[in-house]
């Protein structure tokens, strides 16, 4: 037997009846909500290491770059800038060829030219170049020589979270350091001669 009230004859075929209920229960909400509250309760420390991975890679990037112009500075003979626009958080490197009719910095167009941009969540915060003093606004530019010397800077990268790393530069052997943390000039010569 049919019961007439649950269904209703639609074309050839019997077909239920929408019975008004819509929407979901306390239940089913509370249930959805608790789901979605572990799922960020397990992401989001995930994503804080993800950030900080960042700010460590982007600082070896930079550590990486500097290195390698000193290196070309000595080998090539000539002299070397990495510029470092803390207003846009990007860098990109120029060259001086001292021995050319009319000297002038220009644009790197070998393997370490390009400008790069940091990620959204890493910023330069400020740079110290001896000789020259702190910037925290505009470019600032730092020299590798021919001679197998660099100007003494110390970078500071932050990322959102406020975390800090210090990459520093020493004029003498060129080698980058990277450390955690916000590290001043004299604490990273102290640092450099350990």
């Amino acid at each position: 037997m049919l019961v007439r009230d649950r269904f209703a004859l639609d074309g050839c075929a019997w077909a239920p009846i929408k019975t008004g209920r819509r929407g979901f229960t306390l239940l089913e909400l509370a249930v959805v909500l608790l789901i979605i509250g572990l799922v960020m309760a397990i992401a989001m420390p995930r994503f804080g290491a993800f950030q900080s991975a960042e700010l460590r890679s982007e600082s070896r990037r930079l550590a990486a770059r500097s290195h390698s112009l000193y290196e070309e500075a000595g080998a090539q003979k000539v002299l070397m800038r990495l510029n470092v626009d803390l207003n846009r958080s990007t860098y990109f490197v120029t060259r001086l060829d001292p021995l050319s009719a009319r000297p002038s910095f220009s644009l790197e167009k070998g393997p370490a030219g390009g400008i790069v941009t940091m990620p959204n969540d890493v910023r330069f915060r400020d740079v110290w170049v001896e000789g020259a003093g702190l910037f925290r606004s505009g470019i600032v530019g730092f020299e590798f020589y021919p001679s197998g010397t660099a100007d003494a800077a110390v970078i500071h990268l932050r990322d959102r979270n406020g975390e800090v790393m210090t990459v520093g530069i020493d004029p003498f052997s060129g080698t980058a350091s990277i450390f955690r943390g916000d590290l001043n000039p004299g604490a990273f010569h102290r640092q450099m001669r350990r």
